[in-house]
């Protein structure tokens, strides 16, 4: 592990490594705000994924999360998108939507991309395995969130490890990948034709028979010029209304996909995950 960039950030810092990854077969890259309180002791962690066409960085410029996570004593760790390198498989025509930057948090069983794109397996257990290994945080206090791509991601990752997590949010998440062009797109491509394999990658389906009802919040904008064709929140909803999941689903008016709705909601999503991590 390499330190590639060390900022002092409201009394705590702001630190990016590199390192190279088994589960991805590449060096990878990922961020890391220590709050102060990680001087004294061991803090809760709460994991950031991102979405189409992000890396590590995204989060931590734009969302404006390091203060409230130094208030809160809460450790924020913010992966890359996918696996990276020369000879990482990506879209054929440049497509934003697959390949380098979208690596939907799956692991990949079609060639070629099965030689890299093993997300899921880096984010649950690679990458907290080496968290816990070389900073000051608590592994039996976890939390994960993300926007978009990322909030698909966190969604599933967490409805399949709950275990693993005390609460899990999301930002405008991809809620039923199974059913719009990106998701089908994605995990055609890197799952094959088998949609019963899709199925273990789509939060609605996993809502249905999830063994354990996780502390979720959803935040979602009527104004996302996503909503209607790729994000389709209303599917999340109606799936945790039938499955008598309670999760917190808001619609915020007039707000779009971008960092400025992240930036204007995270207080409230690190107060939602504070009061499961220090519960």
């Amino acid at each position: 592990m390499e330190l590639v960039a060390s900022n002092k950030c409201f009394g705590g810092e702001q630190k990016q490594y590199s390192h190279t990854s088994s589960s991805l077969n590449c060096d990878m890259r990922f961020s890391i705000f220590l709050p102060p309180q990680a001087e004294e002791g061991k803090v809760p962690v709460l994991y950031w994924l991102s979405g189409l066409t992000c890396t590590d960085e995204n989060f931590v410029q734009k969302a404006g999360a390091q203060r409230y996570a130094a208030e809160a004593g809460i450790a924020i760790v913010c992966p890359d998108t996918s696996p990276r390198g020369e000879d990482v498989a990506d879209d054929a025509e440049g497509a934003y939507d697959f390949g380098l930057g979208a690596g939907f948090y799956v692991n990949a069983t079609q060639a070629p991309w099965n030689k890299h794109y093993h997300m899921y397996d880096y984010i649950t257990q690679e990458l907290p395995a080496l968290i816990n290994a070389e900073f000051p945080v608590d592994v039996e206090r976890q939390s994960i969130s993300g926007h978009s791509m990322g909030g698909h991601g966190a969604l599933t990752i967490a409805l399949k490890n709950p275990q693993q997590y005390k609460s899990v949010s999301a930002f405008a998440p991809i809620v039923s990948p199974i059913n719009c062009p990106w998701g089908q797109k994605a995990l055609g491509g890197y799952l094959g034709n088998n949609e019963n394999a899709w199925f273990e990658y789509d939060t609605c389906e996993l809502v249905k028979n999830a063994p354990v009802k996780l502390p979720m919040l959803v935040d979602q904008g009527d104004a996302d010029q996503f909503l209607e064709e790729q994000l389709q929140t209303q599917r999340l909803v109606d799936a945790c209304d039938q499955a008598g999941y309670s999760a917190e689903i808001n619609m915020r008016e007039g707000y779009d996909h971008s960092y400025f709705f992240i930036a204007s909601y995270i207080e409230s999503h690190i107060e939602f995950h504070r009061k499961f991590l220090f519960s």
